[in-house]
């Protein structure tokens, strides 16, 4: 795999709380350099990030309900049709966690639908965020995720305390949801071994905030 293909897959990440204008604007500058093919940035950050990347071919990713998913269906929504209008070309949405472990299919496919409909068109990533779920759990994720309309099923916000991607994980949802959907790693990604290790387990793309240490470390 060449530096530009692998760049192609990286959705890079500016995610925390204290980050502000100028590291957003700085994270712009690290996806222009290395040609990343996705930035992630919080809803807030969106139009800075579409005007800092205006005229290049990366894509602008918000996040949605970040990072506990705890928001109401109707909020993420909003939340959703507002950060598309801000120039977000695609959309990650953490799941409703405690509704998943609970079992209770409706409100999981529910609330993401909800995401999935105020934004038409665009590519909506659901984190399950592994780390806090049974196998059982998972797998139900991933059929949720189909079911409800979105394109990808993510493994973790890289924030809850039990932990990032791992690649027994992404093996796990890459098998749930078939060879032919998406499935995105994220969560402790900062090595170019870390990325092969994910993409080799079924992973069709990262999130990581670690994309020039990554990307650097191809010959």
């Amino acid at each position: 795999m060449t530096r530009d293909e692998l760049a192609g897959l990286i959705d890079h990440s500016v995610l925390k709380p204290e980050a502000s204008a100028v590291d957003v604007r700085i994270g712009a500058d690290v996806v222009r350099e290395w040609r990343i093919g996705y930035y992630c940035v919080q809803p807030c950050w969106v139009a800075t990030a579409a005007r800092a990347l205006a005229g290049s071919s990366s894509c602008v990713v918000a996040v949605i309900g970040f990072p506990h998913g705890c928001e109401r269906s109707a909020v993420k929504a909003a939340a959703a049709s507002l950060a598309v209008d801000d120039g977000a070309d695609e959309l990650d949405m953490v799941v409703n966690i405690g509704a998943l472990k609970s079992g209770d299919a409706v409100a999981v496919r529910s609330d993401i639908g909800a995401v999935v409909r105020a934004a038409p068109g665009v590519v909506v990533k659901v984190i399950l965020e592994t780390g806090a779920l049974t196998d059982e759990e998972k797998r139900l994720g991933c059929h949720l995720v189909r079911d409800a309309g979105a394109a990808f099923v993510k493994t973790s916000t890289g924030f809850h305390a039990s932990g990032g991607a791992t690649v027994a994980d992404v093996r796990l949802l890459r098998a749930a949801v078939g060879p032919d959907f998406g499935v995105k790693a994220s969560g402790g990604i900062r090595s170019l071994a870390d990325a092969l290790a994910m993409l080799e387990a079924g992973a069709s793309r990262l999130g990581t905030s670690a994309s020039a240490a990554i990307l650097g470390a191809i010959a």
